[in-house]
């Protein structure tokens, strides 16, 4: 079982991986899309998640990342309490391009974009606004940010709208 990692699967996967490698997922855009109510916000103060929003034309790139066969069901049981908590994820079946030259079926988390939670096309100033202050379950969604980004950063495979969001945040917090 593979799944696609575009956010926080990069840093904090929740599984040891049996195997990672840089993927290509076409058709869809990484973005923060998604209001966060559980993990990076609330309710009352929603932060902002990473999400993959369907565009034509659009690509992805992140990790691909292989459950061991004995753990597939452990994993899986795992991703979706944590990918599923409200919803706005749909599980959903995609093709990657592997680094290596290998084409594979994966799991990616997407975005419905008829939930209540998606916000696609903010500003990005709107954005780091939003991830300045937010905090959640999990922690600061600042934190969020900057772990991902810097993880893209590390892997080669640097986000314009990340680094420019990450510098900003930073700036607003201080």
């Amino acid at each position: 079982m593979w799944v696609f990692g575009y956010g926080s699967l990069l840093w904090k996967p929740g599984f040891e991986p049996a195997e990672s490698v840089v993927a290509h997922l076409a058709g869809y855009r990484r973005s923060f899309c998604m209001t966060s109510i559980h993990h990076r916000g609330t309710e009352e103060d929603p932060g902002l998640v990473l999400a993959l929003d369907a565009e034509t034309g659009a690509g992805c790139t992140g990790l691909a990342l292989r459950a061991a066969d004995h753990e597939a069901d452990r994993v899986l049981d795992y991703l979706r309490e944590r990918e599923l908590v409200s919803s706005a994820y749909v599980e959903t079946p995609v093709e990657l391009d592997l680094a290596d030259g290998r084409r594979i079926g994966a799991l990616a988390y997407v975005i419905d974009p008829h939930h209540r939670q998606y916000c696609g096309g903010l500003p990005l100033e709107d954005q780091a606004q939003i991830i300045a202050q937010a905090h959640g379950g999990m922690g600061p969604n600042a934190e969020y940010l900057l772990n991902t980004a810097a993880h893209l950063e590390q892997l080669g495979l640097g986000d314009d709208e990340l680094t420019w969001l990450a510098e900003r945040v930073r700036n607003l917090r201080g």
